[in-house]
């Protein structure tokens, strides 16, 4: 696969892949994760597809600049990063596929930014029709890590031991893989690897201090958001254990225009644990919307 790296608007740079020919796709990662969560989608789709898997800033390597969070992390900046970087490659619409994290850019840039965004193919996203069920005792065992990033402690224990990044973030993909089989040793360590670079996975976790930045900062205000209008599927795995299947239940509140197709026996990261279910849901939305329907 071939690397390019491009700078975006505000100096920083972004790494991607590009492979293929044809309509352009973009690819959008979760977290623990960079451009890697599609190392298995990308070579099914390059031959309809003109296909760009970025890191975000803070991510792979992509820069990570030393910023508040809420100003260089938030889901407003990292979106604002890709339209720079579309803006660079001659791009001026993409259909986007996204997971985790890069769900939540994908709705972003969908509403900020509508016209450079034809369709959404979406994994397993936290959406706004979660709402407080998030927030439930039962799932709250689920969702620590998320409190721990907010931690300085968080800083201090992993700031420059390689070795617990490497034992952090393998937790995650133990805990989280619906398909034990799906990815291998080597594909593993690749992650780990990333992970294991110095200053890496601290600031992976940027987005989650701007994000509870954010919030804190809205919370005596509306955090309604409209719906989005661009035609969307939806891929959701039924053994996810933090995003649950059953929160998919108020898409249609939220998208205008979506299908929906439940995944059994895979979990978080469907790009790596069911590349072909994932390619094909991308090459059908862009079948749908080349010929209208």
């Amino acid at each position: 696969m071939i690397h390019y790296f491009v700078q975006v608007a505000d100096g920083n740079k972004l790494h991607y892949v590009r492979e293929g020919q044809g309509e352009p796709v973009l690819l959008l990662h979760g977290w623990p994760g960079y451009w890697y969560d599609w190392c298995k989608v990308i070579p099914l789709l390059h031959q309809h597809a003109d296909v760009i898997a970025p890191d975000f800033r803070g991510f792979g390597l992509s820069d990570k600049p030393q910023m508040e969070p809420i100003d260089g992390y938030s889901p407003a900046a990292l979106a604002g990063d890709l339209i720079s970087m579309l803006d660079q490659l001659g791009l001026s619409q993409v259909t986007i596929a996204a997971h985790d994290i890069g769900a939540t850019i994908a709705q972003t840039m969908a509403q900020i930014y509508p016209s450079r965004v034809k369709s959404l193919v979406l994994f397993n996203p936290p959406y706004p029709g979660i709402g407080a069920r998030r927030f439930d005792p039962g799932i709250q065992p689920e969702f620590w890590y998320q409190h721990f990033h907010n931690l300085d402690l968080f800083d201090q224990l992993f700031a420059d031991e390689p070795s617990q990044a490497r034992k952090y973030v393998s937790y995650f993909y133990e805990h989280w893989i619906g398909n034990k089989s799906a990815v291998n040793e080597n594909e593993l360590q690749s992650i780990l690897d990333m992970y294991a670079q110095p200053g890496a996975l601290v600031s992976s976790i940027m987005y989650y201090r701007a994000r509870a930045a954010d919030k804190a900062k809205q919370a005596s205000g509306s955090n309604a958001s409209s719906p989005i209008v661009q035609e969307t599927t939806v891929l959701w795995g039924e053994a996810d254990p933090v995003m649950r299947v059953e929160w998919s239940d108020r898409l249609g509140e939220f998208f205008n225009h979506f299908t929906l197709r439940r995944l059994p026996g895979i979990g978080h990261f469907v790009p790596l644990e069911a590349p072909e279910e994932a390619a094909a849901a991308i090459l059908g939305q862009l079948c749908r919307t080349r010929h209208g329907k």
